[in-house]
């Protein structure tokens, strides 16, 4: 018997920028994110919802290409998907960006940019990281959840056999860019679903964070821009510290940052996805905090002020799909993901998790019902 071993690592780097009016003349940010010895062939990817809220995006990035030509072309007029989760549920859109990259010659020299929310991130990301074994790729997100959370990170996914993220790649982004214009244009719902991923990543890592999002709730709600565009700094800062510091591609059981995600990606489901992804999560993150609460771990008034904060930011806590059998299908279908070993997040103290590896069918039953109570409650 004989063997040989191999080992080696590959350092990974990337800049998350943070400007506005990205494709404005003046604003070089772009050009010089894609500048290469010879200009790049860019393909752009649009959000259906993004280019009808920005009907001139198009043109737009038409003109600034021709006024950066000697950085980069345009290899294609921009590529319009729908958006939202059914672009991750239909694998056409990710045979159009193999098909537009085999047509026009993109190679792992050229870009692919994606601009939209989350979904289209990710299935924009999985396709350009299975072409050519990975095309450099420039994420422009244009969500608070996007910008501050899923757009930021290494994930890439399509869903597949009505789950959630089946398929999908660890592939970092050669740049991410947020632009603030893209956030004013937002319905209600969308600019405040981003913000429950804030309040995750505050409970689990920063009681200071969860402080300035209870004394900035008026504001977070009012879209008091300043407010959100502190919150996204904060928010992206610390998703980045984690990726770095621990463990980016999800090689073992622990996942820190879906604390409220077990529960959120069922709920997704269930509804249909009439449920927005950063809406099944606040229900998800008030779910492990109530049984956080009757597991013994912290106090009612800790619990009181998670369900205050996500009341005040105009969040519902509780809906009928939040039930017993189809929540236990989903820590079923979470641990599943996982690999095997089931590892939830639970909280210690705000500001600080704790993970166990084995929930009560009865607390989480319990956990559900408090929420109702809570729901009926007046804000």
């Amino acid at each position: 018997m004989k063997s040989i071993q191999q080992k080696f690592s590959v350092p990974f780097k990337y800049t998350v920028h943070f400007t506005e009016g990205v494709f404005s003349l003046d604003n070089i940010l772009f050009a010089h994110t894609v500048r290469n010895a010879r200009p790049a062939k860019v393909f752009f990817i649009i959000d259906e919802g993004v280019a009808e809220a920005h009907p001139y995006i198009s043109s737009d990035i038409k003109n600034y290409a021709e006024a950066y030509s000697q950085d980069f072309i345009l290899c294609a007029t921009p590529l319009i998907v729908t958006g939202g989760e059914g672009v991750k549920n239909d694998r056409s859109y990710v045979d159009q960006i193999l098909d537009a990259s085999n047509k026009y010659g993109i190679d792992r020299h050229s870009f692919i940019v994606a601009i939209g929310g989350g979904a289209v991130l990710d299935m924009a990301g999985f396709a350009t990281a299975i072409a050519h074994r990975g095309i450099r790729h420039i994420r422009i997100p244009t969500t608070v959840l996007a910008q501050n959370d899923s757009g930021i990170g290494v994930k890439n996914s399509v869903n597949a056999y009505s789950k959630k993220n089946f398929l999908g790649t660890f592939a970092p982004p050669f740049a991410v860019i947020n632009d603030t214009a893209f956030l004013s244009t937002l319905e209600d719902r969308d600019w405040r679903s981003g913000i429950s991923e804030a309040v995750k990543v505050a409970l689990i890592k920063d009681a200071s964070f969860f402080k300035w999002l209870e004394a900035n709730a008026a504001d977070l709600k009012a879209r008091k821009m300043p407010s959100m565009e502190e919150l996204i700094y904060r928010c992206a800062g610390m998703h980045l510290d984690h990726i770095a510091g621990g463990d980016p591609f999800e090689m073992g059981s622990s996942r820190p940052l879906d604390f409220g995600h077990w529960a959120a990606h069922k709920l997704e489901q269930l509804t249909n996805y009439r449920l927005r992804h950063g809406e099944a999560v606040a229900i998800g993150i008030c779910l492990d905090a109530a049984y956080s609460h009757l597991k013994g771990l912290i106090s009612i008034e800790d619990l009181n002020r998670i369900i205050s904060l996500f009341k005040k930011l105009n969040f519902t806590v509780h809906i009928p799909e939040l039930s017993g059998d189809n929540l236990l299908k989903g820590l079923e279908e979470f641990r599943e993901h996982l690999g095997g070993e089931l590892t939830i997040m639970l909280l210690n103290e705000i500001g600080q998790g704790l993970e166990v590896h084995e929930m009560e069918s009865q607390l989480i039953f319990d956990a559900a019902e408090k929420l109702k109570e809570y729901q009926e409650e007046e804000n």
